[in-house]
C-alpha cells in the first residue's frame, strides 16, 4: 500500500501542520500510517505514539465507554478533517459514449454500410443515362421525379438505425441512473451499531466518523477501519483483503487492527473507528482500482503485452482484490458495477500468460464494456439458469437458419439478374452501366440483410429482460428483494426447498414456557417463591451475565403489544424468563459491565454453547454456561437439587433426564436450553485457552423449554409447494424431536408417510464411507426420503444441498432453493441454485451470499417467488410463440418473394418497423402478464422439457400456414381481387404500389390479432381471459394499430406505402380478425397427431455438462468455438442491443426498485442473447472435443 518510506516522509511533513488540523491530537496521515501496521508492530506503534488505545481516544477526543457526544458541529469537523465514510462511485459513462457503444453492433454496421452505398449510388448520375444498351437496368430511372427520390430508401434505413441507437443509448443511460439511485438507497439502509453519548444507536454506515466507538458482533461486515478496545473471543475473516482463509483472532493485546470489508465470524467487541471512506484500507484499494481502471483502458489501446504493468497487478499479488465480495464494501452491497469489474479483472490478471492472450482479443472486438459486464455476471454466479440454456440453444438454431436463408436469397437474386441480363438477353457489360448494375446488387444485398434481420428474434433478450425486470419490481411488493436477476426465473423451476426452521417457518419470537429446575419439571413458568433462593440467584445471574449485552427486551411500541425483542432471539427468550421470575437483568449487568467480563467463549456452531467467566470479589472465578441441553448436560458432573445444593449427576441420571424431561419438551416442539456454572480457584489461574479442560465438570442449574410458534400462514404455503411439485425439507440446528414436532405442525411431514427425520450425526454416518469421505451414491439413498435434518452443522447443510444438486438418480436435475440467516450458511446459500437470505434476522455475510433477500423472513414469500418465476417462464414462451410466427412468415415471404419477383414484398424499412416495433412492443405486452394461482397447480417444467412445447409448435405452424396462404394469395392474385396495378417486377425506384401496401398492411393486422392468440400457450380456448388485468397489453395493441394507420396513410415513399381507401382497409382488418377464428380451429386439433418438431428448444440429455466442466469451459473457449460464435452470434447481437431492454426503463420509470436486480447486469442485454456468456452446452462439448493444450486461449468469459 504505497512505499513505507514515502508515507513516513509524507506523514512527517503533514504532522507539522496536520497535528493541529481540526484541533485533534493526530492527523489523517498518522492514522493512515498506523492502520497499515498489523499485529505486534501495531501495538508497539500505539504504545510509542499514544501510550495506549485510551491515549489515542483522548487525542481523537472521544471516550472508550461513552463514545462521541454526537454534537453536529463536532461531527462535521471530523468529516472535514478525516473524510466521510463514502467511496465516490466511478464517473458514469456520458450519453455520447453510450451512443458510440450502441453503434458497435454488427447488424447495424451492415445496415449502415448498405444504406450508405445505396445513398451514394442514388446521387451518382451515370453517363450512360439514356443508353438503351443498359436495357432493363435503366428502366425505372427514366422518370425524372422518381430518380430524385432514389435516396429515400437509404435515408430511411439510416434514420431507423439512428432511432435504434438513440433508444439503446437512452435506455442504458437511464438504467445507469436508476442503478445509482438504488445504490444510494441501499447505502442508506445499511446500519451499524455505534455508541454515542453513552447510548447504543443504529447509524447509517455513511454517518460513521473517525472517533466513533462501534460495537461489532458475529455476522457483521465492518464498515470502517478501527482499533479494538475490548473484545470477546473475536475472530475475523480477512480473506477479502489478504486472501488468507483462516480466521484471524483479534484481541487488544495481540492484534487489535480491524479492517473495513472484513467479516466478523465469531465473538463481539468495541472498536475505535480510525479511518473511513477512501482512507480506510478498502478505500485505498478502491482508489487504486479506480485509477488503474482508467489507466488500463488507455493502456489496452497502446499495448497488450504487459498485463503485470497495471498498478492493479501489484495489489493482486497481495491478494487484496481477492474476492469480488469486497466490492460490496463500505456502503452496503456494491459500490458500482464497474468497480467490481476491475476487481474481477485483477483476479484474472494472475493468469499470467493467459492474460496476455486475453488482451488483444478484447480490443479487437470493441465491445469492451459489455465484456466486462459479462465477465462480472459470469464470475459472480454458478452454472447458467435453465431458461438461458434453452434460449441460447434456440437462438443459435434460428440464427443459423436465418444466415443460410439470407445468403441464399442474395445469391439467387444476383444469379437471376446476371443470367437474365447477360446470358438470356446476351447484353454486354458496359462500363457506363456499371453503377446501375451495382445499384441493383446493393438492393439485393439490402434485401438479404432484411431477411436476416427478420429471422433473428432480437426481441427475445428484450422480452426476457422486461419480464424479469417487471417481475423483480413486483416481487419487491411480495417481500422478495432480488439481487440477481436470473434467480427469479430459476425459482420457477425449483424442485426442492431446504428451509431453516427458526424465523422462516416459525415467528422467531422465543418465549420460555417450561422449566426443569430443582428436580421439578414445571409445565409452565413457576412462581419464584417455590424455587430455592440460592438456585434462583445463580440462575438469574447466569442468564443476565452470560448473554450478549446487546440483547435486550424493550417495552412494546404500541400499547398492549408484545415486548420488543432486540438481539439474539433465544437469549431474549431466556431474559424473558428472568422477567417472568419477577426479577430484572439490567441491574445485574450494570453491576458487572461488559468490560469487566474476564473471558467470553462466544457461541459458535462447533461449541453449540456460550460461556462467560467473571472474577468474584474474593479473587476466584466463576463461569456461567448455556447451550443445547443434551450437549451441555454431557459436560455436567453435578446438578443443583431441590434445596439448591449440588448433587452428583451420573451418565445414568443424564439418560433418565433426557427421556423424562428433554424429549417430552422437544415433542411439544420446544427448543431446550441448558444452563450451568462452574467455580475455579484463584490460584493457580486456569489456562483459559485450553477449552477442553475449562468447559467440563460443570454444575447444572436448569433446563428451559423455549417455544417458537409456527407462523400461521406457513402450513398453507407448504401445501401449495407440495401441490406444485416442490419438496420442502427442514434443516435446523434444533433437537430432532423439536424439529419433528414443528415439521408435523407445518405439514412438511404427515404421520404414516414414508419419510426420514434424522440428525446430523446419523446423516453423516449414512453418507460417509469408512475413510470419512462423502459418497454421492450414499447421499442418493438418503435425500429422496429425507424431510427433516436436525442438529445439523453448516457443513451438513452444504453437503446436503450439493448432494441433491449433483444427484443423477432422477432424470431431471434437481433445482434447489435454500434459506439461511447465519454467517455459517454462506457456503450453502452460494452452492444452491437460489439462495434466500433473511432480511431481518440475516447477517451481512448471508445477504452477501444470497440471490434473493426475504424482507419479511417469511416462508410464504418463497412461494410467491416460485409463482413469479413460473410466470417469467410462461411469459417468455408466450412471446416466443408470437415472435416465431412472425419470423417464420416474414422470412419465407421475403425469401420466396425475392426469388420469384426479384423484390421482397416487404421492404427493408417496413421489415424494420415490423421487427423493431412489433418485437419490442410485443415483448413488453406479453412479458407483463400478471401471475395467477393456477401457475402453482402444475409440476415444474424441469431442465429437459423443450422450451417450445408441442402445443406451441402446433400454434406457430398453424398460424404460419394461415398467414402464408393469405399473403401469397395477395401477392400473386391480389391485383385481380382488388382490381389494381400489380406491384410485382417493379423497376428500381418505382413509386410504392397499392398492391404491396395491402400486403404489408394485412401482414401487420394479422400479427396484431395473433398477439391476442399468443396470450395463451396451454391450448386454452378463451384467449381474452383476463386481458383487462393487463393494461399495458391493451395500450400496446391499440397504439400499434394507430401507428400502422399513420404509416400506411402518410408514410409515402420512405415506408414504400401508398394510401388505401376504407374498403381496402376493412379487408385488411377482416383478414387479421381471421387469425382469432383460425386460432380456435387450431386448438381443436389434438397434439397427439403432431409427433414431429418437438425438440426445438430442447436441452437433450447428452448436452448436459457437469457443473465443474461448465465453469472451466467458461474460462477457456477454443478457436473452433470462437469461430462458430463469430459466425452465429454476431448476427444475433444483431438487432439485439438495438432493443435490449428498450422499454424496460421507460415502463418502470415510476419506481427504481426493480433495477436493483439489474445490478449484475448493468449492460449485458440479458445473459441469454450471447452464447459467449452462457456458452451453450453443445458448444462446450465441441470445445472439449477440439481443445488441445496448444490452442486453448483463455478468453474472459463473456466475450465473442
Amino acid at each position: 500500500m504505497g512505499d513505507m518510506t514515502n508515507s513516513d516522509f509524507y506523514a512527517k511533513n503533514q504532522r507539522n501542520e496536520g497535528s493541529h488540523a481540526g484541533g485533534f491530537g493526530c492527523s489523517l496521515m498518522d492514522l493512515r500510517t498506523l492502520m497499515e501496521l498489523r499485529g505486534n508492530d501495531a501495538i508497539v506503534k500505539i504504545q510509542e505514539d499514544y501510550g495506549d488505545v485510551e491515549g489515542l481516544c483522548k487525542r481523537l477526543k472521544t471516550s472508550p465507554t461513552e463514545g462521541l457526544a454526537g454534537v453536529a458541529t463536532d461531527l462535521d469537523k471530523r468529516k472535514e478533517t478525516f473524510g466521510r465514510n463514502l467511496i465516490p462511485p466511478k464517473k458514469p459513462k456520458t450519453f455520447l459514449q453510450l451512443v458510440w457503444e450502441a453503434l458497435q453492433d454488427v447488424t447495424l454496421i451492415i445496415l449502415e454500410i448498405a444504406a450508405i452505398i445505396s445513398l451514394g449510388l442514388s446521387f451518382y448520375q451515370p453517363p450512360g443515362e439514356g443508353n438503351e444498351a443498359c436495357g432493363a437496368a435503366a428502366g425505372g430511372v427514366e422518370d425524372e421525379g422518381e430518380s430524385e427520390a432514389g435516396w429515400i430508401e437509404g435515408a430511411a434505413i439510416l434514420l431507423s438505425v439512428v432511432c435504434v441507437v438513440l433508444v439503446t443509448a437512452f435506455n442504458d443511460w437511464s438504467k445507469e441512473k436508476q442503478f445509482r439511485g438504488l445504490q444510494s438507497r441501499i447505502e442508506q439502509e445499511q446500519k451499524f451499531q455505534v455508541v454515542r453519548g453513552g447510548q447504543v444507536i443504529q447509524l447509517p454506515v455513511a454517518d460513521i466518523v473517525v472517533g466513533d466507538i462501534a460495537q461489532v458482533k458475529y455476522g457483521d461486515l465492518l464498515p470502517a477501519d478501527g482499533i479494538l478496545i475490548q473484545g470477546n473471543d473475536l475472530k475475523i475473516d480477512e480473506s477479502s483483503l489478504t486472501g488468507e482463509s483462516d480466521h484471524v483472532r483479534k484481541a487488544p493485546d495481540r492484534d487489535p487492527m480491524l479492517l473495513s470489508g472484513t467479516h466478523v465470524m465469531e465473538g463481539s467487541g468495541r472498536v475505535l473507528v480510525t479511518a473511513v471512506g477512501v482512507n480506510s484500507q478498502t478505500g485505498i484499494i478502491f482508489t487504486l482500482l479506480g485509477a488503474s481502471g482508467e489507466e488500463e483502458e488507455k493502456k489496452e489501446k497502446k499495448d497488450h503485452s504487459h498485463p503485470s504493468s497495471h498498478p492493479i497487478a501489484t495489489i493482486t499479488t497481495d491478494g487484496a482484490a481477492g474476492a469480488a465480495g469486497s466490492a460490496s464494501l463500505v456502503n452496503g452491497k456494491m459500490q458500482d458495477g464497474n468497480l467490481e469489474n476491475s476487481q474481477t479483472k485483477a483476479v484474472k490478471k494472475q493468469d499470467g500468460a493467459a492474460a496476455m492472450e486475453m488482451q488483444p482479443l478484447k480490443s479487437a472486438e470493441g465491445g469492451e464494456s459489455d465484456e466486462k459486464e459479462k465477465k462480472k455476471v459470469n464470475v459472480s454466479k454458478k452454472e447458467k439458469s435453465v431458461l438461458q440454456g434453452k434460449l441460447t440453444k434456440l437462438a443459435v438454431q434460428i440464427g443459423k437458419a436465418g444466415l443460410v436463408m439470407s445468403a441464399i436469397t442474395v445469391i439467387i437474386l444476383v444469379l437471376y439478374f446476371c443470367i437474365d441480363n447477360f446470358v438470356v438477353l446476351k447484353r454486354p457489360w458496359l462500363p457506363e452501366c456499371t453503377p446501375i448494375y451495382i445499384q441493383y446488387f446493393v438492393k439485393f444485398f439490402i434485401i438479404g440483410v432484411t431477411v436476416l434481420v427478420v429471422a433473428v428474434p432480437e426481441g427475445l433478450p428484450l422480452a426476457v429482460t422486461i419480464s424479469l425486470a417487471y417481475s423483480v419490481k413486483k416481487m419487491m411488493k411480495d417481500n422478495n428483494l432480488v439481487r440477481h436477476l436470473d434467480a427469479c426465473e430459476t425459482m420457477g423451476n425449483a424442485t426442492a426447498i431446504c428451509s431453516d426452521k427458526t424465523g422462516t417457518l416459525t415467528t422467531n419470537r422465543m418465549t420460555a414456557v417450561q422449566l426443569y429446575v430443582a428436580d421439578v419439571h414445571y409445565k409452565e413458568i413457576p412462581d419464584p417463591s417455590v424455587l430455592p433462593p440460592k438456585t434462583l440467584e445463580i440462575l438469574i445471574n447466569a442468564i443476565s451475565i452470560n448473554s450478549a449485552y446487546t440483547t435486550k427486551i424493550l417495552p412494546p411500541d404500541k400499547e398492549g403489544g408484545l415486548p420488543k425483542q432486540v438481539g439474539n432471539k433465544t437469549e431474549c427468550g431466556l431474559l424473558g424468563l428472568v422477567l417472568d421470575l419477577k426479577r430484572d437483568y439490567q441491574p445485574i449487568r450494570d453491576q458487572m459491565p461488559e468490560e469487566k467480563l474476564y473471558k467470553v467463549y462466544t457461541f459458535n456452531s462447533v461449541r453449540k454453547s456460550m460461556s462467560t467467566v467473571i472474577k468474584l470479589p474474593d479473587g476466584s472465578f466463576r463461569m456461567y454456561s448455556k447451550g443445547a441441553s443434551e450437549i451441555l448436560l454431557k459436560k455436567c458432573s453435578r446438578i443443583l437439587n431441590e434445596t439448591g445444593e449440588a448433587k452428583l449427576f451420573r451418565p445414568r441420571d443424564r439418560d433418565e433426564m433426557v427421556k423424562k424431561v428433554i424429549e417430552p419438551m422437544a415433542c411439544d416442539g420446544l427448543r431446550t436450553i441448558g444452563v450451568a456454572y462452574r467455580d475455579f480457584s484463584a490460584s493457580p489461574e486456569p489456562d483459559w485457552e485450553n477449552e477442553a479442560d475449562i468447559l467440563t465438570d460443570l454444575t447444572g442449574i436448569c433446563v428451559v423449554g423455549i417455544e417458537d410458534p409456527v407462523r400461521p400462514e406457513v402450513p398453507a404455503a407448504i401445501q401449495k409447494c407440495q401441490r406444485a411439485g416442490i419438496t420442502v425439507r427442514m434443516v435446523t440446528g434444533d433437537n430432532i424431536n423439536t424439529a419433528r414436532a414443528i415439521a408435523i405442525k407445518c405439514g412438511i411431514i404427515h404421520p404414516g408417510e414414508d419419510f426420514l427425520c434424522i440428525d446430523g450425526k446419523e446423516f453423516n454416518r449414512r453418507i460417509r464411507n469408512e475413510k470419512g469421505e462423502v459418497e454421492q451414491e450414499r447421499i442418493d439413498k438418503v435425500w429422496p426420503k429425507l424431510r427433516v435434518l436436525a442438529r445439523s452443522s453448516p457443513t451438513d447443510k452444504h453437503t446436503l444441498v450439493k448432494g441433491i444438486i449433483d444427484s443423477t438418480m432422477v432424470e431431471q436435475r434437481q433445482v434447489v432453493a435454500v434459506t439461511g440467516d447465519g454467517t455459517n450458511d454462506g457456503p450453502a446459500l452460494k452452492k444452491a441454485d437460489v439462495g434466500f437470505a433473511m432480511g431481518i434476522a440475516g447477517t451481512d455475510v448471508a445477504k452477501e451470499a444470497s440471490d434473493i433477500i426475504l424482507t419479511d423472513d417469511n416462508f410464504s414469500s418463497i412461494v410467491k417467488a416460485v409463482m413469479w418465476g413460473r410466470n417469467v417462464y410462461d411469459s417468455i414462451s408466450k412471446f416466443l410463440q408470437f415472435q416465431l410466427t412472425v419470423n417464420v412468415v416474414a422470412v419465407i415471404v421475403a425469401f420466396t418473394g425475392a426469388c420469384i419477383t426479384q423484390d421482397s414484398p416487404l421492404k427493408a424499412v417496413q421489415m424494420l418497423w415490423v421487427n423493431l416495433i412489433m418485437d419490442t412492443f410485443a415483448s413488453l405486452a406479453l412479458a407483463t402478464e400478471p401471475p395467477t394461482e393456477s401457475l402453482l397447480m402444475r409440476k415444474p417444467y424441469g431442465r429437459n422439457k423443450p422450451l417450445i412445447s408441442s402445443t406451441m409448435t402446433k400454434n406457430i405452424l398453424g398460424h404460419g400456414v394461415y398467414q402464408l396462404v393469405i399473403i401469397f394469395t395477395l401477392l400473386f392474385v391480389g391485383e385481380n381481387i382488388f382490381d389494381i396495378d400489380s406491384g410485382r417486377n417493379a423497376p428500381l425506384h418505382a413509386p410504392p404500389s397499392e398492391h404491396y401496401t395491402i400486403i404489408f398492411n394485412t401482414f401487420v393486422m394479422m400479427q396484431l390479432f395473433n398477439e391476442i392468440n399468443a396470450r395463451k400457450i396451454h391450448g386454452e380456448r378463451n384467449v381474452f381471459n383476463g386481458i383487462f388485468r393487463n393494461p399495458i397489453f391493451c395500450t400496446i395493441v391499440l397504439g400499434t394499430f394507430a401507428v400502422q394507420i399513420i404509416i400506411v396513410q402518410f408514410g409515402g415513399k420512405p415506408f414504400s406505402c401508398s394510401p388505401l381507401d376504407l374498403d381496402k382497409w376493412m379487408w385488411c382488418v377482416f383478414l387479421g380478425v381471421g387469425e382469432l377464428l383460425w386460432g380456435q380451429v387450431i386448438s381443436t386439433i389434438p397434439n397427439s397427431r403432431l409427433k414431429f418438431l418437438k425438440g426445438a428448444g430442447q436441452l437433450t440429455e447428452k448436452d448436459e455438462v457437469p457443473e465443474e466442466e461448465m465453469n472451466e469451459d467458461n474460462e477457456e473457449i477454443d478457436h473452433a468455438e470462437r469461430e462458430l460464435r463469430r459466425g452465429q452470434i454476431l448476427w444475433f447481437r444483431g438487432l439485439n442491443r438495438i432493443q435490449t431492454q428498450i422499454e424496460v426503463v421507460n415502463t418502470f420509470k415510476s419506481g427504481t426498485s426493480f433495477q436493483g436486480a439489474l445490478r449484475r447486469q448493468s449492460s449485458t442485454t440479458s445473459q441469454n442473447q450471447d452464447v459467449t456468456n452462457v456458452s451453450s452446452p453443445t458448444h462446450v462439448s465441441v470445445s472439449n472435443a477440439l481443445s488441445s493444450p496448444t490452442n486453448t486461449t483463455a478468453v474472459p468469459a463473456g466475450q465473442c
